[in-house]
């Protein structure tokens, strides 16, 4: 029953700017952390950022600097802000959710994936 919906990928140019956004529905009790993974052809998917639910977040040196994650737990919403764009940041971005979800009545420790959308970085 939970589903993590993402939107905002797209085409840009180098040194340009994007904004992903995810958000989880479901019966949900809780989401402890929200994050953005990317991964590139023939690459491992890597961590991108992560923010807890009270605002820790946690950047991989990479982006450092140029992307900056957001959460709105009221809206069960994570965004990326992703600035200075290069194309070294084109992959799959893939939006997780470590969360308590309710489960016929049990409260239930889980881990939720996006389908995943689409960066692309080139001139």
């Amino acid at each position: 029953q939970v589903r993590l919906g993402e939107a905002g990928g797209g085409v840009v140019q180098p040194g340009g700017s994007l904004t992903l956004s995810c958000a989880a529905f479901g019966y949900i009790f809780k989401i402890n952390t929200m994050g953005w993974y990317r991964q590139a052809p023939g690459k491992k998917r890597e961590m991108v950022a992560t923010a807890t639910s009270d605002g820790i977040t946690d950047y991989s040196d990479s982006v450092k600097g140029r992307f900056t994650i957001s959460r709105d737990n009221a809206k069960k919403m994570v965004n990326l802000q992703m600035n200075s764009l290069k194309p070294e940041d084109t992959a799959v971005y893939y939006c997780n959710a470590d969360l308590i979800k309710i489960d016929s009545g049990d409260y239930v420790r889980s881990n939720y994936w996006g389908q995943g959308t689409q960066v692309i970085v080139s001139s």
